[in-house]
């Protein structure tokens, strides 16, 4: 995984639940793919049709919250988006995108990105440039060892890249 990315901005609200990013209906599958082309159906009908591969999705408070399962985060990853902006996570989901390889950023800004925005992110920096509005939002930099998961591709490819897997 890159360090530097950049996409447009796809704004949801507070509370947005594991159900909603990924549907239960669909946890009868492990195929990445198809969990990847139901993506946010349930928020957004025809969300997975108008994003590009390294679009942003911005969310409010909570998001992740509901149950825990890493589906939601490997959907997200799978259908291209490169990170998730909010201001706050349900802490399961948290620990599941670093997991996955998922950056996720927390400021409490969030609100003032508008849906459509050109946002570029440098993780080592901690810096959200928002090319639309010409402004910069600070996020607390990444942590080393859970920058060296994201650009692992997530804690299994680091495990093994680490000879950990024996």
């Amino acid at each position: 995984m890159q360090k530097q990315f950049s996409g447009k901005a796809w704004k949801f609200g507070d509370n947005i639940d594991t159900d909603l990013i990924i549907a239960a209906r669909y946890l009868n599958t492990s195929d990445t793919a198809i969990l990847a082309s139901h993506l946010m159906e349930d928020a957004r009908t025809g969300f997975v049709n108008e994003i590009n591969q390294g679009d942003i999705i911005v969310g409010g408070e909570n998001f992740g919250c509901g149950s825990s399962r890493e589906h939601a985060p490997v959907a997200i990853k799978e259908a291209g988006i490169s990170a998730v902006i909010a201001k706050s996570y349900a802490r399961i989901f948290y620990r599941n995108a670093f997991n996955t390889g998922l950056p996720i950023l927390e400021i409490q800004e969030a609100d003032s990105i508008k849906e459509g925005d050109t946002l570029e992110i440098d993780l080592p920096s901690g810096v959200i440039k928002n090319l639309t509005q010409k402004c910069t939002y600070q996020f607390a930099p990444i942590p080393p060892f859970m920058l060296e998961l994201l650009t692992s591709g997530g804690l299994i490819p680091y495990a093994k890249a680490q000879n950990l897997t024996k």
